[in-house]
């Protein structure tokens, strides 16, 4: 007896260590579903791929042109750009028209849905002319949004090499077409030769920020501004000082609406705001950017991705026409969490993030997307969820620079992937839970080059700053480039497994960008996929036995001369069932990383639901001012007409 208590105090750290060990892994352990139990829960989607019809004639690449400094890494330089957008571009009342940005040609393209109404108009690229542009620019995304507000969706383009470009729809336009849009500046500069600095924008959002009845937008830029894609130039640009702490990536820059006009020739207006944000919080290396209110007052906070160094949570304490942001981090809490488990204080590779309802308590939660690769580089993605009794606390917290939210993705099977991008929750089969679909992957080739890149992840930062020292990424270097989409569905114990296998959803392609919306009004989301360097992908949604659903399109009343409003971005909806049930969403502007859903709102409900529900809808009038109202609405799509009240249009 006495020799094995003196083993266990001579060994008693050992011990301690492997029995915490042991009882992480079980806490932590990936989802261990049968073969049977993945069968049945796939049982409840069906999705058919479909090719997206895109303008041809276009040159063709793969790895870009670079500023000579990045010559050993082009392919690195080359893994991002792949975006789409769905969203009701042509009027026609449906989700059913895409844009896609696609860095095989550097252009982006507008295109419809495939499927019935598929020869509406021809596929097309959008044309800058008469905006300078030159081969050293390159479009990273495209985000749809009513602009101008006269009721027709315009889009926004964001470049490496530039500032955005807005392009603005034509009063007048019979069909889609280039000559129905007008190429606009977001910065208005020279027009003839581009003297304005050199943005590397991989980030927007787009919400009302200051709370004063119009949009504003945010850019998040990810390396600094310099020539990137410029191979004439050795110099000139930078890379992150440090794999955890760099703070030296491009600004970022907010946009408040000044006004605009409708007609031929359509105009916008916006007012660049300086200085909202501290230099530590705006020189981060932002990919992803997502807005959404979370305290309920009607002013969307934001979260920004940033890769090699913390994510940011900025509580938004505006007012109309001033734009300012907090700071908020979550607090220290149990003292086995990880630094970077915690809000604000990570040191992974935020590259996509999206909010939603996960746990069902009606305050949202917010799920992040980094690089998580078993004997690659292995943190994990975020499944933070709300720890506020109700709003009020949230909003106290905030103010107390707080963030009340505690990441769930390791016992809630969401931890691990791959190298993640764009993530979109939704409701695929109107079962009343969400979804969690992701996009990963990275560069794809024949050599594997993990093991330089744990080198490069273990260096001296500085040794980082200069891409010399950089392992070579070039044509036919591999790093998990045969990652897959994934499709995280929860199952009765409350875990998310992936379904994609189940699903044929998981092709073993780098994918980026994720949008959905329902194409053809029958109730059932699609979505599309952009994948890098490759064709992107459309799934018509054909889900055998979806329930019930409530589809909101939210809209303002109409400027004179037009028919319909535009959507009213940042409009929160709760749906509350007979049974007391409850749904929380949101009119989405467009945020994440290339992937942008429709305006719409909607809402599983489950099968159980077949009379009327309770809808309460908050929204800001465009003279900011808040508004609320509860309707008894029947499942399926209505059309709202959002003023001082709420009418069916």
């Amino acid at each position: 007896m006495a020799m094995t208590i003196g083993w266990l105090r001579r060994h008693l750290a050992g011990v301690v260590a492997l029995a915490l060990v042991v009882s992480m892994f079980f806490v932590s352990r990936l989802p261990s579903a049968s073969a049977d139990e993945r069968e049945s829960m796939a049982d409840g989607y069906a999705f058919s791929p479909m090719a997206i019809a895109l303008p041809g004639g276009a040159p063709q690449q793969t790895i870009r042109k670079v500023n000579q400094r990045y010559r050993n890494i082009d392919a690195w330089i080359s893994s991002v750009g792949s975006g789409i957008a769905m969203n009701d571009i042509d009027g026609d009342g449906l989700a059913n028209d895409l844009c896609v940005t696609d860095p095989r040609t550097d252009r982006v393209m507008v295109t419809p849905t495939p499927g019935p109404g598929a020869d509406r108009y021809v596929p097309f690229a959008l044309n800058p002319d008469p905006l300078p542009m030159n081969d050293v620019m390159a479009p990273m995304g495209c985000a749809p949004g009513d602009f101008n507000e006269d009721g027709r969706m315009d889009l926004l383009v964001y470049l490496w090499g530039r500032t955005p470009i807005i392009y603005l729809a034509r009063a007048g336009a019979t069909t889609l077409s280039m000559a129905a849009f007008r190429p606009y500046e977001l910065v208005p500069g020279d027009t003839t030769t581009y003297t304005e600095p050199q943005w590397n924008t991989n980030a927007v959002a787009i919400d009302d920020f200051d709370g004063d009845g119009h949009l504003d937008i945010f850019v998040g830029n990810y390396f600094p501004h310099g020539p990137v894609l410029d191979d004439s130039i050795n110099g000139g640009v930078e890379m992150n000082h440090s794999m955890s702490q760099a703070f030296n990536g491009g600004e970022d820059y907010f946009f408040c609406f000044a006004g605009g006009t409708a007609g031929a020739e359509p105009t916008v207006t916006f007012k660049k705001v300086d200085n909202v944000l501290p230099r530590d919080v705006s020189k981060g290396w932002a990919l992803a950017a997502g807005a959404n209110d979370l305290d309920g007052d009607m002013l969307p906070e934001l979260y920004v991705g940033n890769d090699f160094g913390p994510d940011r949570l900025l509580h938004n304490t505006s007012k109309p026409g001033k734009i300012s942001f907090e700071v908020v981090e979550s607090a220290r809490g149990r003292a086995w969490t990880p630094k970077s488990k915690r809000v604000g204080m990570d040191s992974f590779k935020g590259m996509g993030v999206d909010f939603g309802d996960l746990d069902r308590d009606g305050l949202y939660d917010m799920y992040v997307s980094n690089i998580t690769t078993s004997f690659g580089i292995e943190e994990s993605h975020f499944a933070f969820v709300n720890d506020g009794k109700n709003h009020e606390d949230v909003r106290r917290q905030f103010a107390d620079g707080k963030a009340p939210f505690t990441d769930k993705s390791a016992p809630w099977g969401l931890a691990w992937s791959g190298w993640g991008w764009d993530v979109k929750m939704a409701d695929y089969n109107n079962s009343g839970e969400l979804v969690v679909t992701q996009a990963t992957g990275f560069v794809k080739g024949d050599v594997n080059r993990w093991p330089q890149l744990q080198e490069l992840a273990t260096s001296n930062d500085d040794l980082l700053r200069n891409p010399l020292w950089w392992p070579h990424l070039t044509s036919g270097d591999d790093i998990g480039g045969s990652q897959r989409l994934h499709f995280f569905a929860k199952g009765d114990d409350g875990r998310y497994v992936d379904l994609a296998g189940e699903l044929g959803l998981d092709i073993p392609v780098p994918t980026r960008g994720i949008a959905t919306g329902d194409a053809d009004g029958d109730g059932r989301l699609d979505f599309a996929v952009a994948r890098q360097w490759d064709e992107p992908v459309f799934y018509h949604n054909d889900s055998p036995k979806p329930g019930a659903f409530v589809g909101l399109k939210l809209t303002h009343a109409p400027i004179e001369g037009a028919t319909v409003g535009s959507p009213v971005v940042g409009a929160q909806v709760r749906v509350t069932t007979s049974d007391g049930r409850k749904f929380v969403s949101r009119v989405d502007g467009g945020g994440g990383h290339s992937g942008k859903r429709s305006n719409e709102v909607h809402i599983g409900l489950g099968p159980e639901v077949t009379g009327p529900v309770e809808v309460w809808i908050c929204w800001r009038d465009r003279t900011g001012q808040m508004r609320e109202q509860t309707l008894q609405l029947s499942p399926g799509w209505h059309s709202l007409q959002l003023d001082s009240q709420a009418q069916e249009r």
